[in-house]
């Protein structure tokens, strides 16, 4: 954790992307004790069962919120099942027991269209909103899109989501409402050093911080197997 911690204080001098993510612990409390870092982190194509895991525990109006239509099992699995992680960039928040409670996902144009324009998505577990997830995956996303050269950054939500549309309008971006439907965008600066160095160094804090999340899952899990062991040798004793 302290190389990641470095790599952070190193990167001096860059943009708010680098401030850490501050949100509330406990977002019910009247006061917050302390802010905390948020981990966020690059999802790759062994991770779909986790993605599709997130997804089908959307609640009905959650699925219609994020994909715009209310989505069904069969829809999501096949959305989970086309994605492009060569072409796209997702990116994910984890727990402790590595249940993925959030994610995004920028969806770069094709390249027969307009290489320099994205798209971007994202959901968050019921359980864990209020957090101020959205947005720092928006602000992990808008790093990423400027360093790989996208101009312009949209965002296409029903004009009923006003959280993704809060988001969208706190980051500067211009919101144009059709109807049912809503259309923001938000156009970036070209990507700098310092830009490049904020997606290293957040990358890294980020993978750091799974690997340690998945150690102590390992580690709790082998003192589980071992107290069932000695619950069974206690049992076999008594009888």
């Amino acid at each position: 954790m302290s190389t990641a911690k470095a790599l952070l204080k190193a990167s001096f001098g860059l943009g708010s992307f680098l401030k850490p993510p501050m949100v509330e612990a406990h977002p019910r409390a009247v006061a917050a004790p302390h802010p905390v870092m948020v981990p966020i982190r690059s999802i790759g194509p062994r991770e779909r069962s986790r993605i599709a895991q997130h997804l089908l525990a959307l609640a009905p109006n959650d699925r219609y919120l994020r994909f715009g239509y209310a989505a069904s099992d069969e829809q999501i699995q096949r959305y989970v099942d086309g994605l492009d992680f060569e072409r796209d960039e997702l990116f994910g928040i984890y727990n402790r027991r590595l249940d993925l409670i959030a994610m995004a996902h920028l969806a770069f144009a094709p390249p027969d269209q307009h290489t320099d324009c994205a798209e971007f998505g994202v959901s968050v577990a019921e359980h864990a909103r209020g957090r101020g997830y959205g947005a720092r995956l928006f602000e992990r996303a808008v790093v990423v899109a400027r360093n790989e050269g996208v101009g312009m950054l949209f965002i296409h939500a029903l004009s009923e989501n006003a959280a993704m549309l809060k988001i969208a309008r706190n980051a500067g971006a211009t919101v144009v409402r059709t109807g049912s439907e809503s259309e923001a965008h938000l156009q970036l600066p070209a990507a700098t050093f310092d830009s490049r160095m904020s997606e290293i160094a957040l990358e890294h804090y980020a993978e750091v911080d799974f690997q340690l999340k998945t150690r102590a899952k390992q580690f709790w899990a082998f003192l589980a197997g071992l107290q069932e062991i000695r619950s069974g040798v206690r049992a076999s004793r008594g009888r």
